[in-house]
């Protein structure tokens, strides 16, 4: 009997805890309430106050690709891995510098260099090796990439363009990293308990473009960073010199403009946009960089995807896509005054013909208007967009001109001839006459280039696969400079166009938006 009895207390004393923990705070007395009071305080004294309700408030079922445990370095469908689980073959050592530097490099001088930060040999100023390479620093355990927090930075052997970016890593308390896109610093990883360096932004989080001049992506749009232990997930989509950043399923940052920091540091106080200034954006090829101080730091599944044209096309097509009027119908050039004589359509394309050339323009007078248009370049092919055209004016010299021209071929060409090559202000993408573009951003001849030109007032915008190359201020101009004063400088409005010159470069789509006040 005393048995019984004492069975049966013990299964009251059980159901009374059982409500106790279904009640929840309201029943906030008992050995389990006083272990969860010990472990919430034991969290709070590690991460910020709205960290933790990101870590404790999870529900552990939600679907998570960190949370649960991985099929280490086995990349997705469409992605490959950049770190084969066992050794750091791909990669070698480079530091927050310029990767200008290492390109300017001769053939033989990058590879002993690319030897010598991995096994050793790198000398400072004074002739003295520290020791400062990936072997001393980095080292595979169990399918991760270690760092102790010091060293160069593992640097890939490849160079991407537009990609998407798979990466998870794991930091212990005070290290302050990040990842460098196409060799440019950084997707920022740091300590956001970290209360020294709050006035930086730390306590914002993980995530941020926080080398960037401009606030636009600068921080996370969010304070997403996992505590202590536990690892964190990265996606981060490039196209053009716009980034986009993923942080444990929530967008942190969201299509902003990455600066580019080597440039800016280098013209530091020139960032004026008078007389066509403009600092370089970030290059359109370039390595991808694991940046580490501070602390350990570990990574896993690595992965990246590269994008193709076709897919940044499209992207690139979808943003801010609303009002635009399709000028080229793909049967004839009913939408076209002008030269018509000169162009033709070919497999739905207008295309300059062989040995013509003319301005090619619309039917209505435009003002402040969004020009897209989408070209293909033949080798050395050669034309124009012609802006503000008076009636019977020519596109270049009583307009502006905006140059659509293969730069290598041409100078290629002209060399070949024993002539100049091309002025500053005749490369792609520049205002002819008067402001040469940022170069380097067309893609091979033979492949779709997505371009869109943005002239409001006294301001000229070209975008070129993504990548602003021209911006500039009219009014700012100096015209004592300029060969020839094109008479678009001093007009509001005017006819739109191509301005070809014999070759036949093709525009599968040319599209305009007219700008409205307010």
């Amino acid at each position: 009997m005393t048995r019984i009895l004492l069975t049966l207390l013990l299964v009251t004393c059980a159901l009374d805890e059982t409500k106790n923990l279904a009640a929840g705070p309201l029943f906030n007395t008992g050995p389990l309430f006083n272990m969860r009071q010990r472990r919430t305080q034991r969290i709070k004294t590690l991460r910020p106050e709205n960290t933790l309700q990101v870590s404790v408030n999870k529900n552990p079922n939600d679907e998570d690709p960190v949370a649960r445990p991985p099929q280490k370095n086995v990349p997705p469908q469409g992605f490959v891995s950049l770190f084969n689980g066992k050794d750091l073959s791909g990669w070698y050592g480079w530091s927050t510098q310029d990767p200008n530097d290492f390109k300017d490099m001769q053939p033989a001088e990058q590879v002993a260099y690319k030897k010598k930060s991995i096994a050793g040999g790198i000398l400072n100023k004074k002739g003295i090796d520290v020791g400062d390479h990936i072997n001393a620093h980095w080292r595979v355990v169990d399918n991760e990439i270690v760092n102790d927090g010091k060293g160069l930075y593992l640097t890939t052997d490849k160079e991407y363009g537009d990609f998407e970016l798979l990466v998870d890593y794991t930091m212990k308390p005070l290290g302050d990293s990040g990842i460098y896109l196409r060799g440019i610093p950084q997707v920022q990883i740091w300590d956001s308990t970290e209360e020294k360096k709050f006035k930086l932004g730390a306590d914002q989080g993980s995530g941020g473009l926080w080398n960037n001049k401009r606030e636009e992506g600068k921080y996370p749009l969010a304070l997403m960073d996992r505590p202590f232990g536990e690892w964190n997930h990265f996606r981060i989509k490039m196209i053009g010199e716009r980034v986009t950043v993923e942080l444990n399923g929530k967008t942190v940052v969201q299509n902003a403009v990455m600066d580019n920091f080597f440039a800016h540091r280098k013209n530091k106080g020139e960032g004026s946009q008078a007389n066509g200034f403009l600092v370089d954006p970030v290059p359109p090829r370039g390595p991808i960089q694991l940046q580490t101080h501070g602390s350990e730091i570990r990574w896993r599944n690595i992965f990246i995807r590269e994008i193709s044209p076709d897919e940044a096309d499209d992207y690139l097509r979808s943003q801010n896509n609303n009002g635009f009027i399709e000028l080229n119908n793909g049967q004839n050039l009913s939408n076209w005054q002008g030269a018509t004589d000169s162009y033709e359509i070919h497999k739905g394309s207008i295309t300059c013909k062989p040995g013509m050339g003319g301005d090619l323009l619309t039917k209505e007078i435009f003002g402040d208007a969004i020009v897209r248009i989408e070209f293909k370049l033949p080798t050395a092919g050669n034309n124009g967009i012609a802006l503000r055209v008076p009636d019977g004016g020519h596109s270049a010299h009583d307009g502006m001109e905006i140059q659509v021209i293969d730069d290598a071929g041409y100078n290629t060409r002209m060399t070949s001839a024993g002539k100049p090559e091309l002025k500053d202000y005749q490369h792609h993408g520049s205002l002819y006459f008067c402001v040469g573009a940022k170069q380097g951003y067309l893609r091979p001849t033979g492949e779709w280039n997505f371009e869109e030109i943005v002239i409001q007032n006294q301001r000229i915008i070209v975008k070129l696969n993504g990548t602003c190359i021209l911006d500039l201020q009219l009014d700012t101009l100096d015209r004592s400079k300029m060969d020839h004063v094109p008479g678009g400088l001093d007009r509001k409005d005017g006819y739109i166009g191509l301005a070809g010159h014999n070759d036949p470069v093709e525009f599968r789509s040319f599209k305009v938006k007219r700008i409205h006040d307010g």
